[in-house]
């Protein structure tokens, strides 16, 4: 296997129960707090191995930045998103969710982390139109002059689709059907 964090990809996907939950909450940074069950079961780690880490330890090689981008400045702005994002597991096997991540917020209305919730996405959906979109963002973000440069086509990319079709994200993550 590969460096600790960074396994090789299998090819093998992996499942989980419809009626099971991944739940994970993080700092305002992105390190894990907490994580369920079911999360350590199809992520591959122990506890220890996820707690104070950033939740980015599962990320997929394959996930195109503009989406994490977007997730990340929809909770800046302490809205909700709603996401499908395929995962990577300790052992290189790979998983697809879909997500929907919030920010917490303290007593007095601060915003202290995040909470996600992730449940099995409709495969069709995912086959029909997520793994299509996604490939063509990965692919701006790869040939682009820089990363920086590929982060900010790909977006656009996004931003282009929406206006496109007069939706927010989460009303096209929702308007999908298989």
């Amino acid at each position: 296997m590969a460096l600790y964090g960074n396994p090789q990809l299998t090819g093998h996907e992996k499942t989980f129960d419809k009626d099971d939950i991944i739940v994970t909450k993080t700092d305002l940074t992105g390190r894990m707090t907490y994580v369920n069950r079911t999360f350590l079961r199809m992520a591959g780690y122990d506890e220890r191995e996820c707690l104070g880490v950033q939740h980015n330890l599962i990320r997929h090689p394959q996930m195109p930045r503009a989406v994490f981008e977007l997730l990340w400045k929809t909770l800046a702005a302490k809205e909700e998103i709603f996401a499908y994002v395929v995962n990577r597991s300790k052992n290189g096997d790979h998983y697809w969710v879909f997500a929907h991540v919030t920010p917490s917020f303290d007593s007095g209305g601060n915003m202290i982390g995040y909470h996600s919730n992730r449940r099995v996405p409709d495969m069709g959906i995912v086959n029909r139109h997520i793994v299509p979109l996604y490939a063509t963002l990965l692919k701006i973000e790869q040939e682009a002059a820089s990363p920086k440069v590929g982060l900010a086509a790909s977006f656009q990319a996004v931003v282009d689709l929406l206006n496109e079709n007069k939706v927010g994200f989460n009303q096209l993550m929702f308007s999908l059907t298989a």
